[in-house]
């Protein structure tokens, strides 16, 4: 884990693409954080969408090198894409949610700043996360390396026939499986696509990883939580227009006899959160848990 003791002098921003009237809230941010004497620097996508031709821009290779923190603003799409990128350089995450469910953006756009301020004078709650990594092998040849905060997922394409997969872990078979694909999740990606699987949740402090079947023929083929230390080995054995995705957002297409092979990766990815943040509080807000009005539904 990061030094958290170092004071936060290089601050990275990165925000999400097409979001309407952000550069309000970016400026905002900005004039706060040279306020307090941080040294602001944008990713270098985010620069060029916001047209701040005078801005000091980073590759995240370099704001991998340069940042002690990186402040994203958007959804959890856009934290999935940079937390992926930063995970080797150990660059801790604050997320200030502009999208929809913010699993891992939680802080709300109203009083950021507030928030903040009280965040980079060390009163924070940091919390750890594993991702995954994986490499496509095909006649004994890597044709694809990725890597996942959530989930990767291999699934047959629409209007295809149902994939059978040979599953083994730690070099012992597990099972071949009928389905319309299939989910490996980190306790991170237990939250996400797993979830809408029938998979369970895991708490982001455990280490397990889960698979989760899509649409199995046999019912008897449920959601189980390994070690953390697996090796899993899917080979396709039939179906057409078969593909595995890390995080829905690196891709590559699958033959028969294609082998995916995933484990934990080494590296791991650190999100700050406001004093008093409770994944537990989070589990309710974003799933709805218990929402009866005030004073309705409880019992006498």
């Amino acid at each position: 884990m990061p030094d958290l003791h170092v004071p936060f002098h290089t601050i990275a921003l990165v925000v999400r693409q097409n979001t309407d009237n952000i550069e309000e809230s970016v400026g905002r941010i900005v004039a706060f954080l040279e306020r307090r004497g941080h040294a602001v620097v944008f990713e270098e996508e985010t620069a060029a969408h916001l047209g701040l031709t005078g801005a000091r821009a980073m590759s995240p290779i370099d704001i991998g090198a340069h940042a002690d923190l990186a402040i994203v603003m958007g959804g959890d799409g856009t934290m999935l894409g940079i937390a992926r990128q930063l995970a080797p350089y150990d660059v801790p995450l604050i997320g200030i949610n502009q999208g929809r469910l913010g699993f891992m953006t939680d802080i709300p756009l109203d009083g950021m700043l507030d928030v903040l301020a009280k965040m980079l004078t060390g009163s924070f709650q940091a919390e750890r996360r594993t991702l995954l990594e994986g490499q496509v092998l095909r006649d004994g040849d890597v044709i694809h390396v990725g890597m996942a905060v959530n989930d990767v997922v291999v699934s047959r394409g629409a209007g295809a026939g149902m994939a059978e997969l040979r599953v083994d872990v730690d070099g012992h078979f597990m099972y071949n499986q009928r389905s319309d694909g299939l989910i490996i999740a980190t306790p991170t990606g237990s939250t996400a696509y797993a979830l809408s699987a029938g998979g369970p949740l895991l708490h982001p402090s455990l280490g397990g990883i889960g698979l989760v079947p899509i649409a199995p023929h046999a019912l008897s083929n449920r959601p189980i939580v390994l070690p953390e230390s697996s090796l899993i080995e899917i080979e396709i054995m039939r179906g057409r227009d078969i593909s595995v995705n890390f995080d829905m957002q690196t891709f590559a297409s699958l033959m028969a006899h294609d082998r995916i092979l995933i484990k934990r990766s080494p590296h791991t990815i650190t999100f700050l959160h406001p004093e008093g943040w409770s994944y537990y509080h989070t589990l309710r807000e974003k799933l709805h848990w218990n929402e009866y009005p005030s004073g309705e539904g409880k019992l006498s």
